[in-house]
């Protein structure tokens, strides 16, 4: 699912994580994104990640489960804002 949302969502993560020498294209759609042994992401860069996806899509995030499944990978998280952009 290679659109302008997963772009996007790569670019932020970059932006927000302050990945040196990663670009969009190295980021897979399906990949786990926290645990990855590609990207070392932890709870902190999870909970960072959250709070930008909450500002720059207006959607909410409550819970670690919640958050948990929807950072599963960049594909979940675009699918995750597409639900909660259009029931709202």
């Amino acid at each position: 699912m290679n659109d302008s949302l997963t772009l996007e969502l790569k670019t932020l993560i970059i932006a927000t994580l302050k990945l040196e020498d990663v670009s969009p294209a190295d980021i897979p759609d399906n990949e786990p994104l926290i645990g990855s042994a590609q990207f070392a992401l932890d709870s902190l860069d999870a909970l960072e990640l959250v709070l930008a996806v909450e500002k720059e899509y207006g959607v909410k995030i409550g819970t670690s489960e919640a958050s948990r499944s929807a950072l599963a990978s960049v594909n979940t998280l675009a699918t995750y804002i597409r639900s909660h952009v259009a029931a709202a």
